[in-house]
């Protein structure tokens, strides 16, 4: 499968790895969250099939963590972004 990086182009998805659901960028605040709030961010999960928003991490690259639009049933890519901006070269 070949993930086409927003900053560096078609990159193979071997220089990945898979987090999780995107969703998972929403953690509970921890000052007002309750233990049924953490129970449900650490262990109830959906397992879609069909358009799924993923977090992968190019650990064989550049480190970023970007956000994949994937069709789990066929493992076609519709989008690539950044999970977050890059910080500003100083």
């Amino acid at each position: 499968m070949i993930i086409n990086h927003p900053l560096l182009g078609p990159r193979d998805s071997a220089e990945f790895v898979y987090l999780g659901a995107a969703e998972l960028m929403n953690r509970p605040d921890p000052e007002t969250a309750s233990a049924e709030d953490w129970h449900g961010y650490a262990y109830l999960r959906d397992n879609p099939a069909g358009v799924h928003r993923e977090l992968w991490f190019h650990e064989g690259g550049d480190r970023s963590i970007l956000i994949v639009t994937r069709d789990t049933t066929t493992h076609e890519i519709s989008a690539v972004e950044l999970a977050r901006k890059p910080r500003a070269q100083t």
